[in-house]
């Protein structure tokens, strides 16, 4: 029998990129399934994004800042995705008490009603790669010293310490994922407030051309969004990880040369190369690919999908939908 079959699932952010792969999957899976999404400009919230399974879910329109609008919408339910969030890094520095209130404040909202009014909920919660800073090794495991660059990290790191303390202190079923590069359908291509790859699509698929910052030989490794909702879904559903940190990853690095040349296979664009503006060197990392042996050994995940495999698909979608992304 499928284990998430009737199961209650409420997605935070279910409106946005991986939210709504997530939700697709669940219903599929037979899940009831329901969605948060405060539809912030820029945040990749998109109607259209959940147009294959609207009238088989419920979605409810409030901010993940709002704990009394949460006290309603955890109560019965048996899993809980927190994958809502603010994820652009010049915008933190920019806006810090924003990023604050939804990258971390509302962690603990959320927790606090969880704890009063469902503590038996599993809760999974979306941390990312950035809160370990520039490498000092690589491949990066969880045992690495934790040294966000920006206000950005420093918030996920609050909010995924704020699991782990509810995990140990309240005996609460939290687990927190810490996500790289995640890239697919879906994704929010319009601006440029969600990482370097929505941009490069967009851009891409325009056919104008691309600036890569610095000497184009970062490496960064890249998960398949239907990858990352396969290790999403094994988190909820293994009991062993209850409590722990893990990263995703992929067993494959590229520099963002290889990935734009990739790009170039299904896409007709140039590029070029120009040093990094001050402010993004400031918070630059250099090079970064995971560990994911832990989670791994937890769960048997392991990506499946490449870069190239990906890309194609992934342009795919688009070309067929670009008009509700632009």
């Amino acid at each position: 029998m499928n284990y998430f079959k009737n199961k209650k699932i409420l997605i935070l952010g279910g409106v946005g990129f991986i939210g709504s792969n997530l939700a697709l999957r669940l219903v599929e899976d037979g899940a009831e399934v329901t969605l948060i999404d405060s539809m912030i400009p820029n945040h990749g919230g998109n109607l259209f994004n959940i147009s294959p399974i609207r009238d088989l879910c419920k979605v409810n329109f409030s901010d993940i800042r709002d704990a009394h609008s949460l006290r309603y919408l955890v109560q019965a339910q048996d899993i809980i995705f927190s994958l809502a969030g603010q994820v652009n890094h010049l915008d933190s520095m920019k806006d810090p008490f924003t990023d604050l209130e939804i990258n971390s404040l509302s962690q603990i909202n959320l927790l606090e009603v969880c704890r009063k009014f469902n503590p038996q909920v599993k809760i999974v919660y979306s941390s990312t790669r950035q809160i370990y800073g520039r490498p000092q090794y690589l491949p990066v495991d969880e045992k690495h010293p934790i040294l966000p660059v920006d206000v950005n990290g420093i918030n996920k790191v609050a909010g995924e310490n704020y699991y782990s303390l509810y995990a140990k202190v309240y005996d609460m079923d939290c687990v927190s994922l810490r996500l790289t590069n995640t890239y697919g359908p879906r994704q929010y291509i319009r601006g440029a407030t969600q990482g370097f790859i929505g941009v490069f699509l967009r851009l891409a698929l325009q056919g104008q051309p691309i600036t890569i910052f610095g000497d184009g030989l970062q490496r960064r490794d890249f998960n398949y969004v239907d990858d990352v909702v396969e290790a999403l879904c094994l988190a909820a559903s293994t009991p062993e990880v209850s409590g722990g940190v893990f990263n995703l990853g992929h067993h494959h690095s590229y520099s963002l040369l290889d990935f734009i040349q990739l790009l170039q296979k299904s896409c007709d664009f140039d590029y070029k190369i120009e040093p990094f503006p001050p402010e993004r060197a400031k918070i630059d990392i250099g090079d970064y690919y995971s560990d994911y042996s832990l989670f791994k050994r937890k769960t048997g995940w392991a990506p499946v999908v490449d870069l190239e495999e990906g890309l194609l698909k992934t342009v795919a979608y688009f070309r067929d939908n670009l008009a509700q992304y632009l």
